[in-house]
């Protein structure tokens, strides 16, 4: 889950650099274009073994991760980015209630504990604002809740395909929806837009770097993301995930960003503490346990 937070940071920060030239939904389409022609190469030197049996699965996995893809990029368009990440974070907290509602999967007060911890670390990072149109709340809850069920979908598939295999259900899915949309809005002749009806655009020098840094980080992230949640229960799974924001604000900081003042420190301690917390109960629990 470290491996996995690494590389959703530096696809972060991938993106960044190319915030000026490339819309959203453009970024959509390349992230997960890069990582597909991987997959593909890799599937001919090394074919997947898959038992099957959980096909509908794999596709409510695919449709949920963009869902929370597109809701969050929503998100980061039109309220502080800020905001944005802590309501796609708040995923953490939802696995750990749906997967108790859906499945009475409980993992113990300090599971518990360390979820609660890395959510307020979060918030003493990120310093969300809040006065914003209902919509945008809505469109950030949206994010959380559709993370969380592609999370807590990977441990249902775990066992029955390659982990390429589930990780192609979101990227396949991330490519063919922007294509969808895209060659919708050319045939309807509808006015382009960042998110949905985008314009083909081609990378151009240096961007053609920054477009392989963004797939290639976002497929590493994603492998990991899922080896992680096919392991283990995705509510102790999810709390190491908060390693994203530490990762992400030593990223922000190389490309040019402040130093983190007094509360984000601490907000940063919150979340190696509850990596901690984690750690310790792992270590005290049986083997294959939660």
């Amino acid at each position: 889950m470290l491996l996995a937070a690494l590389g959703f940071s530096l696809m972060g920060g991938a993106a960044k650099l190319l915030k000026g030239s490339f819309g959203a939904g453009q970024l959509v389409f390349w992230r997960n274009a890069i990582g597909l022609l991987v997959l593909l190469a890799g599937f001919i030197i090394k074919p997947p073994v898959n038992k099957g049996g959980k096909f509908h699965l794999l596709l409510f996995r695919g449709l949920m991760g963009t869902i929370a893809l597109y809701t969050l990029l929503y998100c980061i368009l039109h309220i502080p980015l800020g905001t944005a990440m802590t309501y796609n974070l708040t995923s953490a907290l939802f696995i750990a209630v749906l997967s108790f509602l859906l499945f009475r999967e409980y993992h113990g007060r300090y599971v518990m504990l360390a979820v609660l911890l890395g959510f307020i670390g979060m918030l003493l990072i990120y310093k969300p604002a809040m006065h914003f149109p209902w919509y945008y709340h809505v469109a950030g809850l949206i994010s959380g809740i559709t993370a969380a069920l592609a999370y807590i979908t990977v441990n249902r598939l775990a066992g029955h395909y390659d982990a390429r295999i589930i990780v192609l259900s979101f990227i396949g899915t991330g490519v063919l929806i922007p294509v969808i949309f895209m060659l919708t809005g050319y045939a309807a002749n509808l006015p382009p837009d960042d998110i949905l009806f985008i314009r083909w655009k081609w990378p151009v020098g240096i961007e053609w770097f920054y477009v392989s840094w963004l797939g290639l980080a976002a497929l590493f992230g994603q492998y990991f993301v899922t080896k992680a949640y096919s392991a283990d229960k995705a509510g102790v799974v999810s709390a190491i995930g908060y390693a994203n924001i530490i990762f992400s604000v030593f990223i922000g900081m190389a490309l040019g960003d402040a130093f983190p003042d007094w509360m984000s420190l601490s907000g940063m301690l919150c979340i190696i503490l509850s990596g901690i917390i984690i750690s310790g109960v792992k270590r005290k629990s049986p083997a294959g346990g939660s």
